[in-house]
C-alpha cells in the first residue's frame, strides 16, 4: 500500500506551507485523484490518521475529489468518459483512444482557519 507513503509526503508538504505562512489551524486538505491513477482513495482515507498523528493536523479533515478519466477517440476525435463507455468510443465504436485526464494526483487545496 503506497498510499501511506503518499500521505506522509502530502502531510509534509502541507506542514511546510503551514510553517512558511504561520498558520495556526488547517480545517481541510483537499486532494484530487484521477479514476485511473494508481492511488486508491479509500486507502488515502485509511492512512490519513496515521500520517497526521502527533502533528498540528490531527483535527484536519481529508477530502478527496475523483477526477473523471476522459479520452479522445483516435478515430473521430470525440472526447468521452473512458470508464463509463468501457474505453469504446460512443460515437464511432473505435477502441483507439488517448487518455487526456484521469491519471492525476493533485494537492488541490489547503483550507486554513
Amino acid at each position: 500500500m503506497h498510499e501511506l507513503g503518499i500521505m506522509y509526503h502530502v502531510v509534509e508538504q502541507v506542514l511546510n506551507v503551514v510553517n512558511s505562512n504561520q498558520l495556526s489551524e488547517v480545517e481541510a486538505i483537499v486532494l484530487q485523484v484521477g479514476e485511473l491513477s494508481s492511488v486508491v482513495p479509500r486507502y488515502l482515507h485509511a492512512c490519513f490518521p496515521a500520517s497526521v498523528d502527533g502533528t498540528m493536523l490531527e483535527n484536519t479533515k481529508l477530502e478527496v475529489e475523483i477526477l473523471t478519466a476522459n479520452g479522445i477517440c483516435g478515430g473521430c476525435g470525440k472526447v468521452y468518459p473512458l470508464l463509463e463507455h468501457g474505453k469504446v468510443c460512443p460515437e464511432c465504436q473505435s477502441e483507439e483512444f488517448e487518455m487526456i485526464s484521469g491519471g492525476e494526483f493533485y494537492l488541490k487545496e489547503i483550507r486554513a482557519c
